[in-house]
């Protein structure tokens, strides 16, 4: 099979199937910015539900983004949805023969953005095109729907993430009341059919719903409401159509949670993850009748707590997707353990991760294909013929003999708390070589899985060694990790970054002398506290969208926009990251807007105008308080971005600016 030329991304020939590397050209530059920073050349494709089509996105630089359809068995390739104005968003199969899709505009950043997605159904020959939603609250009828705009649903109509059955014309989506950014009421569940456009009636919640989930055959059978910082999870009997309370918890710290849903079987089995007498979550089934757990876990990760899904086909579990220090999979099924140590085989130098049809008529697998050095490929793998066929790359240009292998290595903080952090070291390798020490966002989240980063990559190829600390309050690590972060902001969390760099010292990667922290958002605001806290470690800094003060956070508001939640600032917040009232004193002593006077290293800090999380005067009020003290501040606006930069052309400006920074500072040019 071969696929037609707009199809494939310009792909490295010959030894890119096998997983072998190109020999390297010794007098090959270093790969431009925008390798790093551009938009995907691909980024995606959906097997049918039968396995004998492939929807894929297709487009390019200066094109729109389309939808097609590829017959697997014809090899023809059909564009079937497309937009004069706008690009193609997200798409799903409804069944063997229909797409839904919304819209979207990859040329616009958060500022200039003026409509919602809208929703959208066309068969794969092209035929029965209707639209079903409105974009940004007014009717707009694309050419071809046959629907008024009366008949449309509301702008504020959305996808779930949830597939469904796949074998009727109805999906289920969502309706999202939502006051304001950031405030979701609820959500309700409506049945639409995407043939007639018409709805069934709104699905009956029990409370105000913030999560749905449905069961194999794709019916509404859990829900999760939230009232007053307090979650509650209900089923829906099948029996008697009456929702029953499984349990509450606290919504944001998770406190008193027995178990979190992750998905029902073929056979009404209910697999949940719980941290049941362990420090990490694992996977169990749950006990509907009596409320019990399984005795033994279905999946248990080493040190990790379960995040992934199960994997379904032909009406049974056949495995289990998983993340560890990286994605990759556990196969329940012995001819799917065969089949995926075949692909291994073909490609011995990435992890393989296989994706199957739910009712498979057809040889066809999707494969996602990537490593550290290799950003992701996907291909097809014909379990009938044995071979591989390349779809699309995400970035063709980049050359894996350039980038850096990355290690997840761990450390001891200095209370005896083991830290994680990925480590990318320079090809070549080598001792004491300038640093940039790069802190996540969040902060309650995990900050990064083993595969190929842009940010680490290019500041690796400038000859940087990146170290990315999975702080104390980080997610995935367990509940003691976490817990050990709460409201731990400029303190702890600090100190675990802190204690990093200089492991990274005495291990001999790092320099003393250059050594620069970086980060975004909750980054940025580390970036800030670790200048001010350990002046002796970073000789400059580099943050945007970084939170300036906490209080800001909560306040903000009434002077700017922000989209926090206001049950986050009510019962989150004060939990997680400190009481306005009783940690008053601690906010202030943590706070970088306080004590911009303290700085006196070079600072690059960049913010956008639009941006609702962190808004501008985060930014605007921290830069005119340091300037009074610190003349080496560099201030960046990109007025159209929100929180973090969506347009490539920003993107490729910002980390170009932040390469000249570091070289003047800890690189080649330093003085």
């Amino acid at each position: 099979m071969r696929f037609p030329s707009f199809l494939r991304a310009a792909l490295l020939a010959g030894a890119v199937l096998s997983g072998q590397a190109p020999a390297a050209d010794a007098a090959r530059p270093l790969p431009a910015i925008a390798d790093f920073f551009n938009n995907p050349d691909f980024s995606d494709a959906e097997l049918s539900p039968s396995g004998k089509y492939l929807a894929v996105r297709l487009g390019g630089k200066s094109k729109r983004d389309m939808l097609g359809v590829v017959d697997l068995d014809s090899n023809t390739v059909k564009v079937v949805g497309n937009f004069s104005d706008a690009d193609i968003g997200r798409y799903a199969w409804v069944n063997d023969n229909r797409l839904v899709f919304t819209a979207t505009d990859k040329d616009l950043a958060q500022g200039d953005m003026r409509y919602a997605p809208g929703l959208y159904a066309i068969n794969r020959d092209g035929s029965g095109f209707r639209q079903l939603a409105m974009r940004n609250g007014k009717p707009f009828i694309t050419n071809g729907s046959s629907m008024s705009s009366r008949e449309l649903l509301p702008w504020h109509t959305y996808l779930l993430n949830d597939d469904g059955a796949q074998d009727s014309d109805y999906i289920y989506v969502q309706d999202r009341d939502i006051s304001y950014p950031g405030q979701l009421n609820h959500v309700d569940l409506l049945r639409l059919n995407t043939v007639t456009g018409r709805t069934a009636a709104t699905v009956k919640r029990p409370g105000d719903s913030q999560y749905w989930l449905l069961d194999y055959d794709g019916e509404p059978r859990l829900t999760i409401t939230a009232e007053k910082g307090t979650s509650s999870m209900y089923y829906l009997d099948p029996a008697s159509k009456d929702w029953r309370k499984l349990g509450d918890y606290d919504s944001y710290t998770g406190k008193g949670a027995r178990f979190r849903p992750l998905a029902f079987g073929p056979d009404g089995t209910l697999y949940v993850t719980a941290a049941y007498k362990s420090d990490v979550s694992a996977v169990y089934t749950y006990n509907l009748a009596s409320g019990q757990l399984s005795d033994q876990p279905l999946v248990k990760l080493d040190g990790y707590d379960f995040r992934g899904q199960l994997i379904m086909s032909k009406d049974k579990l056949v495995g289990v997707r998983h993340l560890t220090d990286a994605w990759s999979t556990t196969w329940l099924d012995p001819a799917m353990k065969a089949m995926q140590e075949k692909v291994d085989a073909m490609l011995p130098n990435t992890m393989n991760l296989l994706t199957l049809p739910k009712r498979p008529a057809s040889p066809w697998v999707l494969v996602t294909a990537y490593a550290d050095i290799w950003p992701r490929r996907v291909m097809l793998y014909n379990s009938e013929t044995g071979k591989l066929t390349m779809v699309g790359a995400s970035h063709p240009a980049i050359d894996p003999n350039q980038m850096a292998r990355q290690t997840l290595v761990r450390y001891q903080a200095r209370d005896g708390l083991s830290i994680p952090a990925w480590l990318t070291v320079p090809q070549g390798g080598g001792k004491n070589l300038p640093m940039v020490v790069l802190v996540h966002g969040g902060p309650f989240v995990r900050g990064d899985s083993w595969g190929w980063s842009a940010e680490a990559q290019f500041l690796a190829s400038r000859g940087y060694v990146v170290l990315q600390p999975e702080f104390r309050g980080s997610t995935g690590f367990g509940a003691k990790h976490f817990m050990a972060g709460w409201k731990q902001w400029g303190l702890k969390m600090q100190d675990d970054v802190a204690d990093g760099t200089r492991w990274a010292i005495a291990q001999g990667y790092a320099d003393p002398r250059r050594i620069c922290i970086a980060g975004a958002s909750y980054g940025g605001y580390a970036t800030l506290m670790g200048l001010i806290n350990d002046p002796d470690l970073y000789k400059c800094g580099v943050e945007w969208a970084g939170v300036t003060d906490i209080n800001l956070m909560y306040d903000g508001t009434w002077n700017f926009s922000s989209d926090l939640p206001e049950g986050y600032k009510q019962y989150g917040m004060p939990q997680l990251v400190g009481d306005q009232v009783k940690d008053a004193e601690q906010l202030k002593a943590t706070s970088p807007l306080l004590q911009a006077a303290r700085i006196k290293q070079p600072l690059l800090m960049a913010y956008g105008t639009a941006d609702m999380r962190v808004p501008l005067p985060h930014g605007t009020r921290f830069y005119k308080a340091i300037k009074q003290t610190n003349p080496n501040v560099e201030w960046i606006e990109y007025e159209e971005e929100g929180h973090g930069w969506k347009l490539p052309k920003n993107r490729i400006d910002f980390w170009g600016r932040v390469e000249k920074f570091l070289d003047k500072n800890i690189g080649a040019n330093a003085q």
